[in-house]
């Protein structure tokens, strides 16, 4: 799995309200182009929310679901892109002296993606989610 992580100003218990609004999915997670719909449940495990994904006129509609969830803690996230693939996505948010460490870890689960080779595909992942944090960063810190 690829990981990155990254220190956002604010409680975890602030990142988890923006993990938590499943509106907000498309202005954090880079590749994500706008939301069709949410979940009541969300974030909570077995729930779904439908985004597309892509740049217009190429969009791809599909959704992520969450496997696994602590609120203000741990977020396991199973992200569709089809026919890409699937991805599944970890996030995990720890204190830090009235901050939080965000952690993403990221790897291929099926799809064509699979068939890239890992050092290449962690690379490219890596590189995503450095700029996915950045964007969750600002988005949490913008609104405090």
């Amino acid at each position: 799995m690829s990981t990155n992580e990254r220190t956002i100003d604010a409680t975890p218990e602030e990142v988890w309200a923006v993990l938590a609004d499943g509106w907000l999915y498309p202005l954090w997670v880079v590749g994500a182009t706008r939301m069709r719909e949410v979940e009541p449940s969300w974030p909570e495990a077995d729930s779904r929310i439908f985004h597309s994904v892509g740049a217009w006129p190429l969009v791809i509609d599909d959704s992520t679901s969450v496997v696994e969830s602590v609120p203000a803690q741990h977020l396991t996230l199973r992200a569709r892109a089809w026919p890409a693939g699937e991805a599944t996505v970890v996030i995990d948010l720890e204190p830090a002296d009235g901050r939080t460490l965000a952690r993403i870890q990221e790897d291929v689960a099926s799809g064509p993606g699979r068939l890239v080779p890992p050092p290449v595909r962690h690379l490219q992942l890596g590189w995503r989610n450095t700029e996915t944090l950045r964007r969750l960063a600002l988005v949490v810190e913008g609104r405090r």
